[in-house]
Order: structure tokens, then sequence, then C-alpha cells
């Protein structure tokens, strides 16, 4: 339906664009932008002025009109736009777009007939995984160096919110206390052996090695982050605990009697939840149990969003997709026999680890730009994070521990789950 809708548009011009969408601004009541052109500067919306947006090239109405947030982003990417504030223009279009959305939101639930050619399947082979996990996660180490606390965790952190001084924790503090707070759930100890699925650059890995003593299997695609993991685990003193393999999840082997996936289940295919889900059945002991983190979107929007190509699937990260809550437990229900015995949405989180990623990359520009970073690709991860942070301000996606456990656990205590990972809330 995103092809008929462009090609119904493709015919209109530049200024015909412009007025269509300025007359929808003018409509437009929660949440106001400035928008600039040239030297003159007019005021949409109602409430709180979120940006001000210059127009460098009005062929951004066009492409937004058309092509929606993938036209939001490739024209920023092109720099026809500016903002002094990128996440508050992401969260007024939100605001604006609501009752749009909303009717294709319920549309997308409804049982209609496919109208139209019907869209390619996409490849879902581990081979297309690994293109689009390098495409992402292999632009440098570096880079991510910079954007990151020392844990090298590209997570939801857990900040502890005000110190006595009234400053919030640090990055780094808040990514320990999210890696402890996994370790917990997991009641990791000397005795147990921890698969991982979804390394990302070693920073669990060797916490959980190193403060809990247990053994650790992690496993990555992207020959990138194992190489860093590898050096990073042997640099700790830890190879004798730690194994960081390149499998990829379907292919991985052996039993064990816990398991953890951060964040790793948005870079698989919705097609691929129940199998997933029995994949980490298969490799845990019955006793066993698995902690799963994960962005999840409204319920209410997941059926159109898995099937919606948005700015993040085109340019940054080919092949995701986020899971909703209801998602992720039908395919457990459907594809394991793994019971669902906590959860705990800690969404409040990710804006503020969001805007300090942003904020170490606005900080240290001229060491990106020493990495030979292009200028077109600085601007797409500026407003991936706004895209994000605005997405979770907003309340339109959250994050989510979810702690699994095999029937045998059950059984062995009684039908009564006593781990740390009651149903929480945040």
């Amino acid at each position: 339906m995103a092809s008929t809708r462009a090609a119904d548009l493709g015919h209109l011009t530049t200024a015909t664009s412009r007025a269509i969408l300025l007359r929808a601004a003018s409509r437009a009541r929660d949440g106001a932008l400035a928008l600039r052109e040239g030297t003159a500067v007019r005021l949409f919306g109602h409430g709180k002025t979120l940006a001000t947006v210059t127009v460098n090239d009005p062929r951004s109405y066009r492409a937004l009109l058309t092509s929606g947030s993938v036209g939001l982003g490739r024209s920023y990417v092109e720099g026809w736009w500016d903002a002094d504030d990128l996440t508050g223009v992401v969260q007024a279009l939100y605001r604006w777009s609501t009752p749009m959305r909303e009717v294709l939101d319920r549309l997308g639930r409804a049982p209609l007939p496919w109208i139209g050619p019907r869209p390619r399947r996409p490849d879902l082979s581990p081979r297309a995984d690994r293109r689009n996990i390098a495409a992402h996660y292999d632009l440098s180490n570096e880079f991510f160096e910079m954007m990151l606390d020392p844990t090298m965790s590209y997570s939801c952190a857990i900040f502890a919110g005000t110190t006595a001084t009234g400053t919030r924790s640090t990055l780094e503090a808040a990514q320990v206390a999210k890696l402890d707070r996994i370790c917990e759930k997991l009641e990791l100890n000397e005795h147990d052996h921890l698969v991982e699925v979804g390394t990302g650059w070693g920073g669990l890995a060797v916490h959980a090695a190193a403060k809990y003593g247990c053994r650790v299997t992690t496993t990555t695609i992207s020959q990138a982050q194992r190489e860093y993991a590898t050096k990073r685990v042997a640099d700790a003193g830890l190879s004798h605990l730690v194994s960081v393999l390149g499998e990829d999840w379907r292919d991985l082997q052996g039993k064990y009697n816990k398991l953890v996936s951060v964040e790793m289940i948005e870079a698989v295919d919705w097609r691929l939840y129940s199998k997933l889900m029995r994949r980490f059945s298969d490799l845990l002991h019955d006793d066993g149990v698995a902690l799963v983190q994960a962005i999840v979107i409204d319920d209410a929007s997941y059926n159109r969003a898995k099937r919606h190509k948005d700015f993040i699937r085109d340019m940054v990260f080919p092949g995701s997709c986020i899971p909703s809550v209801q998602a992720l437990v039908s395919a457990m229900a459907s594809g394991s026999d793994l019971r669902l015995v906590g959860l705990e949405d800690i969404g409040a989180h990710y804006a503020p680890t969001l805007a300090a990623w942003a904020s170490n990359l606005r900080d240290k520009r001229p060491s990106v730009d020493d990495l030979g970073i292009p200028e077109h690709v600085q601007r797409m991860w500026a407003l991936y994070l706004a895209y994000c942070e605005a997405s979770f301000l907003e309340g339109h996606i959250s994050d989510v521990q979810i702690l699994l456990a095999k029937p045998g656990l059950m059984r062995r205590r009684g039908g009564q789950h006593e781990l740390a990972g009651h149903i929480d809330g945040q």
C-alpha cells in the first residue's frame, strides 16, 4: 500500500506538496513547530514550541508528503532541512499524525482482503541476517566507543535518578545497574553456564563472568563485534570463562541452565519469532531460565508496523522489526514450552540513554570526523537517535525485560517461581 500511495502522490509538485503540508500543519493542536523559510518564520500548532525547523531545500515538503518518515529521513540526511532540536521535530510530527496513524492501526488489525500486488517475501536466511547486521554494527568500533559508555552497552540503561547533589547517575553507572539487574534476575553464580544470544561488544559477558563467576558462551554474527569482544575477554583475563562464537542463533548447540538476549530480537523478522523462542527453549536444560530484553511497540500498532518500511528500516537498520509484548508471548506459547514468570518495563530509562548517546557524539564531533565518518552518515545517526528518543518520550515504543522459565523449574519449585523477576512495573 505504501508503494501505491507514493505512486498516487508522485505527480505532485513541490509547491503543491508545500501547500498541502502547511495547510495540515495550520490545523495542528498538540505541540508547536516554528518554520523558517529564508527570512520568514511561521509558527504552527499550539502549546510549547518543540523545535525550529529551517528549510534549506523546498523538496523537503514533497519528500515528507510522498514518503512519510522515509522521506523525512532522506531529506534530512541530504541537508534539505535542519532543526535546533531533532527530537522535538519528531515529537511534533508524531502528535500531529496521531489521528491518521490510529486509523491505519485499526486497518492493520482488520481482516481485510489484500489490494494490489503482494509484497515480495523478505530473505529470512542467516546470510541475509549477517548482511543486515554488518550494515549497522560494523560501521566502526571506534565510532561506537565514542557514542557509548565504557561498558560498550548499546541498549537501555537503568538510571538511579537524582543524587544528593541533584545530578543524574552517569551513563556508565546506569549501564552497570542494568547489567546487574539482568544478572540478579537470572540469579547467576559460579555454578551456572550462561548462553548469550547477541554479544554486542562483550559488556554483559565480561560483567557476568567477572562479578558473578559464571561460565559464558556468547555469540554474534557481527565480525567487528566478535573481534572486539574476543580481545576484551582476553584483556580482562577471562578467556577461561568466556567463549565468543560467531554462530547464528539458529546454529547454536549445547545445553545451558541460563540464557540471556539483550535487544537482539529487534534484528529478527516477525515471521521467525516462534522459531527463535523454540531455539531459546532447546538451548536450556529442563529447569533453565531465560531473560529477554526487548524494545517493544504498542500492541495496537504492531500489525501495521511490522510490514511498514520506516526511516530506520530504510536507512539505518535493514531487516529490523520491533515486536510487541503480545507478539512475544504468543510466539513463546506457540513455539516453546517456556513460561512467562516476570516482566518489567524499563522504557522510561531509554530516552535519557539515547540523549546521552547523542550528546556523546556531539561532544566528540572532531574525533568522529577524524575517523572519516561522512557528513551524511553522521546526520543519519543524529536523526536516528532523535527519532528513537521521541518515540520513547511519546510512549509509542518501550523496553521490557521478560523472564522466562522452563517447566522443570516450575515443578521443582512447586509452581511458585521465586527468582528476582516477579511481575514488575516501572
